[in-house]
């Protein structure tokens, strides 16, 4: 069986307590949510933060007084920042965000940096500077393939190989499918990729249940679904770390916790 590390992502871009009441979008809910899933077995949160109406922001304020209150309530934790432009920002902005903060980790979506390719070089660049972790976003082969010409360009250090692969979308609404992990495996083991999963929808925990067995790492929570398999809504992202670990353990992996 496998060893695995598991990330939480509680709130995303997108979603609003409409969808559901316990999805965390200010400082203080999202450090109570932390220290949650961290006793539940998560180990890194991977943190989104919002504005004054409840829409996606890079603002680095922000981000600052949501770490603050994060590392206060689950000082174990570790925090990854996102650049994710959620069809609001354009490149420049999410360098300016990452120039600002300098954060210790931070994803970051190939496809996006691929908009404006001299951006990305500064943008991953002042990452290895600073010593940001970068997780790249892969939402499909052409991410693949872009981030394969970037190593070979110089691009992207050859030193970042942590990605994290993307199964289904927002919109149109698409759920992942655990077979859809095979092509993203075996690029991996070409790139010599450190790599995790998430997956949207009811079949979330299937689909990471098939990316442990498979070797890799991996991020739940309400960014991507609100619902057990068998489509009852979850009592909150804590339910949602505790249930998956849980499902890991009975099919023989062991949670590696920080």
């Amino acid at each position: 069986m496998a060893d695995y590390q598991l990330t939480v992502a509680p709130n995303g871009a997108r979603r609003q307590k409409a969808d559901h009441p316990e999805l965390p979008i200010t400082p203080q809910e999202l450090a109570q949510t932390a220290r949650a899933c961290a006793e539940a077995g998560a180990s890194t949160l991977h943190l989104h933060v919002r504005d004054d109406a409840g829409g996606h922001s890079l603002d680095a304020g922000r981000y600052r007084a949501a770490m603050a209150a994060v590392a206060d309530a689950a000082p174990n934790m570790g925090v990854q920042i996102t650049t994710e432009s959620a069809g609001i920002y354009a490149p420049e902005t999410q360098l300016a965000c990452l120039q600002a903060l300098r954060p210790a980790a931070a994803s970051i979506a190939v496809r996006e940096m691929a908009r404006a390719p001299e951006v990305a070089v500064r943008a991953y660049g002042l990452c290895a500077e600073a010593g940001t972790q970068v997780q790249h976003i892969l939402y499909s082969p052409a991410c693949i393939a872009q981030l394969t010409s970037w190593y070979a360009d110089g691009v992207v250090p050859a030193a970042m190989r942590d990605v994290i692969f993307v199964l289904g979308q927002y919109a149109p609404a698409t759920p992942g499918r655990p077979d859809g992990l095979a092509d993203f495996v075996s690029a991996a083991q070409a790139l010599d990729l450190s790599w995790s999963l998430c997956a949207f929808g009811r079949d979330e925990r299937a689909c990471l249940l098939a990316a442990i067995q498979a070797g890799g790492n991996v991020r739940v929570g309400f960014e991507n679904n609100l619902e057990t398999p068998e489509g009852r809504v979850l009592q909150d992202n804590a339910a949602s770390v505790a249930a998956l670990v849980k499902a890991a353990s009975l099919a023989g992996h062991t949670l590696k916790r920080n």
